[in-house]
This record gives structure tokens, C-alpha cells and sequence, in this order.
């Protein structure tokens, strides 16, 4: 969705805060663990910590500015979990994360006399330690590494064990497990161009890590959304990892574990808990960059119901816009009565409608009422240190951006969603999709004439066919059918923002390539050189608000590029710009358990199929397969390469059919794991060392996931084989479809002839599965499918599980309905409460797996069941016993 790349080359510029007499040592002979340091002095207790001053330690190394000669620690025993360290300037206010962009926790129940870590300290030189109470294990250990704090570099750096399993520090699209050798992680969200390339930074900033070991896991959060380097070395058989950070302050924290699903919970207690979505969120979602009009996309929802092929929400990328303007349609090709009748068709089909909302706003007077509206309230827009509007190039030429720390701004952007997405009177999207918000920017150096610029690079581009006739009929029709089968301005010691003098690894030429200079200012006085990361999340947070106001006390379904920590509080995320291509279905997995297991954003998925280039049958059959188990399902190509809806090859319509069946069977398994992982962070998709931490085998593995924390998926990822190498760990699978037992022994086993319309999932043992019986169309139709019960014993012959239902759509639900499943001894107890209705739902059946021979008897809350009832597969040892149960009853089954 991107113009070819452009070289962006920055004035020459300083931001002149005066630092009188320093000369930067900018030369990479600096041994930087040659400095210093800091003594801690005037240490002394406050309430569930310590607090001291930092003094330098000696004649100071001045690497890319003046060291600080006294800085201010604080340590917080929050929690038995959680410490929280700071360390800042006590006589200027640096900039910090804003409490309104990243709330704090607010409870505090920690007690330093009895923590599951502890922080430890050396005076002189200054050094700390976090240690793990249980083990007295290090886990974090400064010793030998001096502190640097100046202007713009902060350096703290920590002993690593050798080959150390660190995880996280995205977005990125490197190996789940980060290779501890040679890795350098840069944070700063940019528009990456030409897909996600490896090695480098994206959308994204996430300045959390988790490290696992054989004996736990702990996780470390740095709160600081400047950019930065994060370095994982080793040099001399010792390994190490080091932040190098151009601004803010020094704002960590240690969470304990010592489980890695504990280590996900106890950071989302600081980051947020995940946003609920709708239900209907989780079906099946299509797209296009290049929808040429209205027709074609209504062809598109048509195609879809000819091929049999479930589809839950159409979408429309920037096309519908008139000259590429945010909140326009263009009257000849997406003119508004046609999208209005296009959305009701899909409402009364009980499908939704997504569109595409840019941040940047062109700045045309007299034809963007966006622009006009804001320039209204007296400009809402982003500024140069001059005060005048910064402009850059977007897709509608020169434009503007929102100030989202400016006050009205909010209530400018709530106007406009309400304005152009009125029920009434405009187009009544369901969710909303954000996009280009890193901020992402166009223009080149020296962007002296952005008008004359937008030229060049023919921005607004053109249309190039004609437009539809007014007078055709949409294709869609109104029946769904039915499947057959308030922070105050921060003074800084910054002297160059446009360039400062630690250049971090930016994939971009510098900071402000492709994006909004970094010199420009916020209403409240904050500059884009510390909030650039936020932007995103901002915009998320404020896209957010407007949707929820279009429609009160619903939840909002919204998906966007960028985002920075906490994010999934709000919005759910898709990778980005990839290519279809096998290293980039390869990569999405990673991606997925970076966001949903370790960053607190379940609703993630990729471009299924690719964006980028064509893709190929084979490699979209396959993709098909694999996004049925992303959260987020969603098919999005670019304007250029071929079309790739599913119905367009037999083979992918026929992967898209068979893994949607699964997807929709499994529906409400997965969204029982969404609330759970809203109530408190147990993530949605797990790596396998989640559930087997003491399997070094499995630390590195990232092309095999659980979905859930039960439903093992192990795709194929290499082109033109069906087979694939799957590992099992030392515990009892299912295979899905058939049952059939595996066996783990912490070992390989090779599957063969996987069609190209199959994926291979399994149960993992111990789990009871509730199942619709039948998948269906949309959403909407799955709720009024019955249930069935899958009995999976682990190895002890036990197994547990549990579903949720509500409204799907509400924030504050005034019932549920919650079940308990509990197997052992041959015993299943099914305990249920709530007063949500139902219906008519009922439990069909109950199937019990690993069962080596038929059952002599089997009673239903102490009634002998016919035999007629009951049956037994001597293939795949199971019993499958008609309960026919009303889905509100408890009850008892039992078999000898």
C-alpha cells in the first residue's frame, strides 16, 4: 500500500538546547563499560521500598553528551511479583510515558520482607541485581556494567546465562526465540517498505522481554517510548543485553513468573488486560487494496456465498475515498446511497462492514470537511517548533495529522466518525481499521514545496476505469445462506533531535525518514522525538472512543498497524504490509506469539495469502489453513498482483471450507480463552514451552503453536511438500478429525500426505472440548448450533475445561452463562450456571477419546442408557454417547 522507496534526507538541524563545552565522543572505539558509573549514596527505606541518590563515580565519559552528575533512584516492591525501579533527572522533569496514554497500576499489595524476587544492590560502584527468592537465582544482574544516563543516552545492560531464551522486544520478524549472539532490536515504529524485513524494526514498539529457563521465567518491561537499541551479545562466552536509549528516564519492571503463562499475567496487570471483542470479530474477514468500486465489492460478498465459503465481514481499503480524502467517498465510484444499500443487504445478512480510516488529512480547503472542521477549532494538527502546521505527503497529497494530545482533539475526531458514519445518513461501518499510523509520511527532502512534491510523486493517484453504472443492482441479496455440510510540558537537555548523537539502528535513513519530523511540537509542549511510538496507540485509543459513542455500550472492533505497549487494551493488530511469499507465512507465527503470548494483544493475525506480489494456490491452500488459527482471519491483498480471494483456485476454496469448519466448531473454545485472557492475561495462543517449560527441545520452536492452551497446530511451511515434521512433547495428543493417538516422547514425528486443503491440529490430552456440532455460515447462524462434548484423558485418564457464553456484542453483559467440565475415573461432571439465555441449545453428545474398548455400561445421572445410545469406534477408541441435554442442565456421566 505503499509508494517505491524514497530516499529521505533530513535538514541539517539542531533543536539547540545549549550543552556548553561538551565535545561528543561519537567514534565506536568508546568502551562504554569504561565509564564510571554512579555511587548510591543517602540510601535509605520508604513504604515497600528504597530510595537513593546516584552520584558519578569519576571523571565522566561524556559518550554522546554530558553525563548527569547526580540522578534520583526509587524502588517499588508493587507486588510479591512485581518491582518497579526508576531512575531520573531530580532536578529537571524529563519526559515520561504519559499517565493518559499508559495508566499505571494502581493497587499495591507488595511486602519486601516476603517477595518472590528481590532487588539487590552494590553501593560504590552503583550495580543491581534482581534475584529469584525460591532459587536465588540472578536474573538480572548490572554488576560490571556501568550506568550511563545523559541527555539522549541511557545505557543499562545485564549478564545473560549462556545461549539465554529471550523473547519478545517487537515488532519484528525474527525468530520467536531472539538469537542471543549477535541480535540488535530496534525500537522505532516505522513504515516498513517492501514488506517486513528481517533484522529490522516495523509498526511497533514493545519494549518488553521474557527469559526462560529450566528452573522459570521472568519478564522485564522497560516503560519508555523513545527510540532505542536493545543488544543481545556474546563476546567471550559471556552473554549479555544492553538498552541504549535516546531519551526519557530509566522506568523498569521485574516480574517475577515464575511460570511463563504467570509472567503474561502479571504483565498485564501493568500493560492492560486485553480488550473484549464481538463475537462476530472471529469470523472470517476479506479485503482488498484495489477495489475498484462499489460493485466489485458486493460481487466480492456474492462470490463468497456461490462458493460456499463462510465470510463474516467485507472490507474496503482506501479506494472508497474520493481523492484519497479520510472521511470522503467518492461520489462516481463509491457514491453514498450504493454503500448505504450494500451495508444494509449485509446487515439483514447478519455480516458486518469494515473501512479504512487514514490519520493523515489533506490539507484541501473547500473540498476536505475534515480539514475544514478542524482548522475550525482553531487547527488540530501536529506543529512545526514555529507554531505553524507541520505538512507531509500522504496518499491525498500534502496533508496534516492529528495532535492527540491536543484537548480537542478527541472531540474533533469523535465528530468526524460521527459525521461521516452516521446510521442514518452515512455509511454504517461495524469496526474500524487504522492504518499508516506510525505516523507514516511521503515526502522527501527537503520538502520545501510539498505541494509541488505531491506532484512528482502523483499523489492523489488517479483512477484508471470507469466508474460503475448508477444503475446496477447489487448482487448480494439479504438472506444469508446456509452451509451445505494530562502530563505538563517537559523541560529537556536534548541538543539534536533530528539527529541525535546515538544513532540507533533504524531501518529508515533517520528518525524522521518517512514520518513526521521529530522536532515537532504538541499542544501541551511534548515533542514527537519522545512520542513518536505512541502515535498508534493514540489514535487507536481515540478511533476507539468515536466507535464506542456511535454505539453505546458496545464493544468496538478495531484493527490497526501501529501500536505501543497496552495497546491490546483497546485494538486488535494485523502484521502489516507482508508478501506472498514462504518466508513471510513462515514468520507470521512468530509474529502472532510475540502479540498474543508475550504483548497482550490476542486479536492478531497476518494477511492471509500475502499482501505483496502474487501468490500462488499452493501457497494460498495452505494459508488459507493456517489463518483459521489466527486470531484475527482475515484475507487482504495489494492493488497490483492478482486477486486472492478464496474462491478463486478449488483447491484454496476447498482449504478455506475444511479449516473454517474447524475454526467455527471451535468458536466458542476460543472465545472462552478471549474472556479468560480479558479477566487476567492468560494468553490466547501459547509457544509449546508455555505448557512444557522444563522441554529444552521446545524453546526454540516456532512454527508449530497451541491455540488456546489445548488445540496443537503444526502447519507445513515449506513449498510443494505435504508432509511435515512435527514435534510432540512427552505427553498424549488427539489427532483432531479422527482421533487417532500420538503418543509424545519429546521427539519429531513425520506426517505425510497432508493435502494442501488440510493442517494438521491436535488435542492435547487433559482437556474437555466443547465443540458446536456443525459449523455455519456467519456467526450469527453458529450461536443457534448445538454443542457436543470432547473427552481428551491426559495420560492419568484426567481432563477439564470450561465455556463461556454471553451476548457477544455487549461491554457490560447483565448475564452469562459459564460450564465446568471435569473428567476422572471414567466420570464426566458437567456444572453450569448463569442465567444468559440459551435458547434451545442443547449437549448433542458426548465423544470420550483413548478409550481401548467398548463399555460394558454408561449412566446418565444414574440412568442406564440404552445401547442404542451409545457408540463405540474400534479405529479411533472412542465412545460417542447421545445425551441430548438442554445446554442450562448439570449433569453426571459415567461408563465402566
Amino acid at each position: 500500500m505503499r509508494p517505491e522507496k524514497r530516499a529521505l534526507i533530513l535538514p541539517l538541524l539542531s533543536s539547540v538546547i545549549a550543552n556548553v563545552g561538551i565535545v561528543l565522543a561519537q567514534n565506536a572505539t568508546v568502551n562504554v563499560d569504561a565509564c564510571p558509573g554512579y555511587n548510591a549514596t543517602n540510601v535509605s527505606n520508604i513504604r515497600n521500598g528504597l530510595k537513593a541518590d546516584l552520584v558519578l563515580a569519576g571523571k565522566a565519559c561524556n559518550v554522546y553528551g554530558k553525563d548527569y552528575e547526580r540522578l534520583s533512584l526509587t524502588v517499588t516492591y508493587e507486588t510479591d511479583n512485581r518491582i518497579h525501579m526508576k531512575i531520573v533527572d531530580p532536578s529537571n522533569s524529563r519526559y515520561e510515558v504519559p499517565e493518559s496514554v499508559f495508566p499505571r497500576p494502581k493497587s499495591w499489595d507488595g511486602n519486601r520482607d516476603s517477595p518472590n524476587i528481590n532487588f539487590r544492590y552494590t553501593k560504590s560502584p552503583f550495580s543491581f541485581s534482581i534475584t529469584r527468592k525460591s532459587t536465588n537465582e540472578v536474573l538480572f544482574n548490572t554488576t560490571g556494567y556501568p550506568l550511563v544516563f545523559e541527555p539522549q543516552y541511557l545505557r543499562v545492560k545485564t549478564a545473560l546465562p549462556t545461549n539465554a531464551n529471550i523473547y519478545g522486544l517487537g515488532e519484528h520478524t525474527n525468530s520467536f526465540r531472539l538469537p542471543p549472539e549477535n541480535t540488535v532490536r530496534t525500537l522505532w515504529n516505522r513504515d516498513a517498505i517492501g514488506g517486513i524485513p528481517n533484522g529490522t524494526n516495523l509498526y511497533s514498539d514493545h519494549p518488553v522481554y521474557f527469559e526462560h529457563r529450566t528452573t522459570g521465567t521472568h519478564g522485564v518491561f522497560l516503560l519508555n517510548s523513545n527510540g532505542m537499541d536493545v543488544k543481545l551479545q556474546t563476546v567471550n562466552g559471556g552473554t549479555s543485553l544492553e538498552y541504549n536509549v535516546i531519551g526519557g528516564i530509566l522506568d523498569f519492571y521485574f516480574l517475577a513468573g515464575p511460570s511463563p503463562v504467570d509472567v503474561a499475567k502479571q504483565y498485564a496487570a501493568v500493560a492492560g488486560l486485553p480488550a473484549e471483542i464481538p463475537y462476530w470479530g472471529l469470523g472470517l474477514h476479506q479485503c482488498r487494496w484495489g477495489y475498484k468500486d462499489y460493485y466489485e465489492v458486493a460481487q466480492v460478498v456474492a462470490n463468497y456465498s456461490a462458493a460456499n465459503i463462510p465470510l463474516e465481514t467485507m472490507w474496503t481499503d482506501i479506494d472508497y475515498m474520493y481523492e484519497r480524502l479520510v472521511f470522503t467517498n467518492d461520489p462516481q465510484y463509491f457514491p453514498l446511497a450504493k454503500m448505504r444499500e450494500m451495508v444494509s443487504d449485509l446487515h439483514a445478512r447478519g455480516q458486518q462492514y469494515i473501512m479504512m480510516v487514514d490519520p493523515a488529512v489533506g490539507v484541501r480547503p473547500g473540498v476536505s470537511g475534515a480539514y475544514d472542521r478542524g482548522q475550525a477549532l482553531g487547527g488540530v494538527w501536529m506543529k512545526n517548533p514555529d507554531g505553524s502546521d507541520f505538512h507531509g505527503l500522504v496518499w491525498p497529497g500534502v496533508t496534516v495529522w492529528p495532535d492527540w494530545f491536543n484537548p480537542k482533539t478527541p472531540t474533533y475526531w469523535e465528530n468526524e466518525f460521527r459525521l461521516f458514519f452516521d446510521p442514518a445518513t452515512g455509511i454504517d461501518i461495524d469496526g474500524a481499521w487504522i492504518d499508516m499510523n506510525e505516523p507514516a509520511s511521503f515526502c522527501m527532502y527537503p520538502c520545501s514545496d510539498p505541494s509541488a512534491e505531491a506532484i512528482s510523486q502523483g499523489l492523489p493517484p488517479s483512477r484508471t476505469s470507469p466508474p460503475p453504472a448508477s444503475t446496477l443492482s447489487l448482487p448480494i441479496g439479504t438472506s444469508a445462506p446456509s452451509l451445505i455440510s494530562n502530563l505538563l510540558k517537559r523541560d529537556n537537555m536534548y541538543t539534536n533531535v533530528l539527529n541525535p548523537p546515538y544513532a540507533i539502528h533504524n531501518a529508515a535513513e533517520n528518525l524522521s525518514a518517512r514520518t513526521v519530523f521529530t522536532n515537532v511540537v504538541h499542544s501541551n509542549g511534548l515533542i514527537e522525538y519522545d512520542t513518536h511510538n505512541l502515535f498508534g496507540t493514540m489514535m487507536s485509543s481515540a478511533t476507539r472512543d468515536a466507535m464506542a459513542k456511535r454505539r453505546p455500550g458496545l464493544r468496538t472492533f478495531i484493527i490497526t498497524r501501529s501500536t505501543f505497549a497496552g495497546a491490546g487494551a483497546k485494538v486488535g493488530k494485523w502484521l502489516g504490509d507482508n508478501l506472498s511469499i514462504w518466508e513471510h507465512y513462515r514468520n507470521s507465527i512468530a509474529g502472532m506469539l510475540n502479540f498474543a503470548a508475550l504483548f497482550q494483544v490476542p486479536e492478531v493475525g497476518s494477511d492471509v495469502c500475502g499482501f505483496g506480489d502474487n501468490t500462488t494456490e499452493t501457497l494460498c491452500a495452505r494459508w488459507a489453513t493456517l489463518g483459521a488459527f489466527n486470531p484475527f482471519y482475515r484475507n487482504h491483498n495489494a492493488d497490483g498482483p492478482i486477486p486472492q480471494e478464496f474462491y478463486r483456485w478449488p483447491t484454496v476454496a476447498q482449504a478455506a471450507r475444511n479449516a473454517i469448519d474447524m475454526r467455527y466448531r471451535l468458536l466458542d473454545y476460543f472465545y472462552t480463552a478471549l474472556h479468560q485472557a480479558h479477566l487476567d492475561g492468560t494468553p490466547v495462543l501459547q509457544p509449546l514451552w508455555f505448557q512444557y517449560p522444563k522441554d529444552a527441545n521446545a524453546y526454540g520452536i516456532d512454527l508449530q503453536f497451541l491455540f488456546g492452551e489445548s488445540i496443537l497446530i503444526s502447519p507445513v511451511t515449506q513449498e510443494n511438500v505435504t508432509s511435515v515434521s512435527v514435534y510432540f512433547p512427552d505427553d498424549i495428543f488427539y489427532d483432531f478429525k479422527s482421533y487417532a493417538i500420538t503418543n509424545g516422547a519429546g521427539a519429531t514425528v513425520d506426517l505425510s500426505n497432508i493435502d494442501y486443503t488440510e493442517i494438521p491440529v491436535h488435542i492435547r490430552g487433559g482437556v474437555v472440548l466443547p465443540l458446536r456440532v456443525s459449523s455455519a455460515y456467519t456467526t450469527k447462524q453458529l450461536r443457534k448450533k448445538d454443542f457436543e462434548l470432547v473427552v481428551a484423558p491426559d495420560r492419568s485418564g484426567k481432563a477439564s475445561g470450561s465455556l463461556y457464553i454471553d451476548d457477544g456484542v455487549s461491554i457490560t453483559q447483565a448475564k452469562t452463562y459459564t460450564a465446568r467440565y471435569t473428567y476422572s475415573g471414567k466420570q464426566l461432571k458437567v456444572s453450569t450456571k448463569g442465567s444468559f439465555d440459551v435458547g434451545g441449545l442443547k449437549y448433542r453428545t458426548v465423544k470420550v477419546l483413548g478409550v481401548q474398548s467398548a463399555p460394558s455400561s454408561v449412566w446418565l445421572n444414574g440412568h442406564t442408557l440404552a445401547s442404542s445410545a451409545i457408540a463405540y469406534n474400534s479405529t479411533s477408541h472412542s465412545i460417542a454417547v447421545n445425551v441430548t441435554q438442554p445446554l442450562t442442565s448439570s449433569f453426571t456421566l459415567k461408563w465402566t
